[in-house]
């Protein structure tokens, strides 16, 4: 048995160091300077720096030799390219390979979860095969060995079984699910929250804010989770409230880093432009509420953050927006559908 890494940012490079102490495993990158650090220095200096990476770790530029005879493939870059990569790696991934997206992000354009754009590109494999791991799992925490959990979900409680076996550790502990759905859409709408989080810290609110963001946040990413047939248990899970409180309050958070950014003025373009790694946030705000209207869901945190993002608001107003929604009854307005 043995694995493949696609993508050798943070959180890639940092499953790949994981998986390789149990079995045989390949890490594949776009840049020949993370290749050369990694067989030179035993570090992936660009994405990861700091951090000693397993001598067993392989690495290497070329996409078809990575995936050739993997039976379990990581999914780890960022959602604006998992389609065209996985079109590149088509041919070589074989039928029966588990696929695993730890990519958290709706796709621009079409609105779909990651495992359904895997699920299309690679058609010749049987959805059942394709799932996903997420949690509150910040890269450079794991390598520090710090004690970390997470989630991994398949519609098939056997693949999820047969990745936990895979990845779980002294120091990593991995949960089953078979909510593909809610764990999905958990992972993608809390980076968003998170950029809420950030702009909070940014005016310098302090932790009242920050505990309602981070409530009222889950009950956005509950309403759309639920909606679109995610169990509502899910959402108090690693996948739910647990990534989303890490990607909130974590200093390492990207996603809160941009937040705390804009609330300092910096406008998207220089944000994009500033950064060799990319916030899933801003990737797919626009997209997750696309999601919501056609099922009509609204995402008041998620809507003020797009505002703020394309400058018809700012961080101030953002303030004013939420601060004067008409009150609710706090039950009543999470509208679980599945409840």
């Amino acid at each position: 048995m043995n694995l493949t890494v696609i993508g050798a940012g943070a959180w890639g490079t940092t499953l790949a160091a994981l998986a390789s102490e149990h079995l045989p495993t390949r890490l594949w990158t776009r840049e020949p300077a993370v290749v050369n650090a990694i067989r030179a220095q035993r570090e992936n200096t660009v994405f990861l720096p700091g951090f000693p990476l397993p001598e067993q770790l392989a690495v290497t530029v070329d996409l078809s030799s990575a995936v050739a005879g993997a039976d379990f493939v990581v999914v780890a870059v960022p959602s604006p390219h998992v389609r065209a990569v996985l079109a590149g790696a088509r041919g070589s991934i074989a039928p029966h390979a588990l696929v695993i997206s730890v990519t958290k992000g709706i796709e621009a354009g079409t609105a779909k979860r990651m495992t359904e754009v895997i699920t299309e590109t690679l058609s010749d494999h049987e959805p059942a095969t394709i799932g996903l791991l997420a949690g509150p799992n910040l890269a450079r925490e794991v390598m520090a060995g710090h004690p970390s959990a997470t989630c991994v979900a398949f519609g098939d409680l056997r693949y999820a079984t047969d990745v936990q076996e895979r990845l779980a550790g002294d120091r990593f502990r991995v949960y089953t699910s078979t909510d593909v759905v809610g764990c999905e859409i958990s992972g993608a709408v809390k980076n968003v929250i998170a950029i809420a989080a950030g702009m909070a810290d940014g005016l310098h609110f302090g932790m009242n804010t920050k505990a309602a963001l981070v409530v009222r946040g889950l009950a956005e990413l509950a309403r759309l989770g639920t909606a679109l047939g995610g169990d509502p248990l899910t959402f108090l899970g690693l996948a739910g409230a647990g990534d989303l409180m890490a990607t909130c309050a974590s200093p390492l958070s990207r996603n809160r880093q941009a937040g705390e950014e804009l609330a300092k003025g910096r406008g998207l373009a220089e944000l994009e432009s500033s950064t060799a790694t990319c916030s899933e946030g801003i990737n797919s705000v626009d997209a997750i509420l696309a999601l919501a209207a056609r099922h009509d869901i609204e995402l008041p945190i998620c809507e003020t953050v797009a505002a703020v993002l394309a400058a018809t608001a700012t961080p101030h107003d953002a303030v004013a927006r939420l601060m004067g929604r008409p009150t609710a009854h706090e039950l009543h307005d999470l509208n679980l559908h599945a409840v």
